[in-house]
């Protein structure tokens, strides 16, 4: 009921920025409609997203479950596509981030920062 509720506030909200926007009003059965119709899709999407992990043998709906359920939109699957590129370069750089805490942590230098340290001795060592 809790998610019903969200998702006619929802949908509420978008269709007021609608009315602002292209100068045309909603009546509260119609937004009421939108709703609804947007739930019950939603729980068609949920359930289609869980049979195709079930096939593949999973437990875990992944981005490529998403990507197939959107691949009837090819707006929505670019959009997707996009987001999914851009989450595994930010997973990424925070792995490489705290990889490089956690060798500092302990004093260990990356490959970079001791090849610095040779030159410094180095040019420290010709002076």
């Amino acid at each position: 009921q809790r998610l019903k509720a969200a998702v006619h506030y929802t949908v509420g909200g978008l269709c007021q920025e609608v009315e602002e926007d292209k100068d045309v009003q909603f009546s509260k059965q119609s937004i009421a409609a939108i709703a609804e119709i947007t739930f019950r899709q939603c729980e068609i999407f949920a359930k289609d997203l869980e049979m195709f992990a079930r096939h593949a043998k999973r437990t875990t709906v992944t981005t490529e479950d998403v990507k197939l359920l959107a691949r009837r939109s090819n707006s929505l699957l670019k959009y997707i596509t996009q987001k999914s590129e851009e989450l595994a370069l930010s997973n990424m750089e925070q792995k490489e981030k705290k990889k490089k805490k956690s060798t500092a942590a302990k004093g260990e230098r990356t490959p970079g920062e001791q090849e610095a340290a040779v030159t410094e001795n180095e040019d420290s060592n010709m002076a």
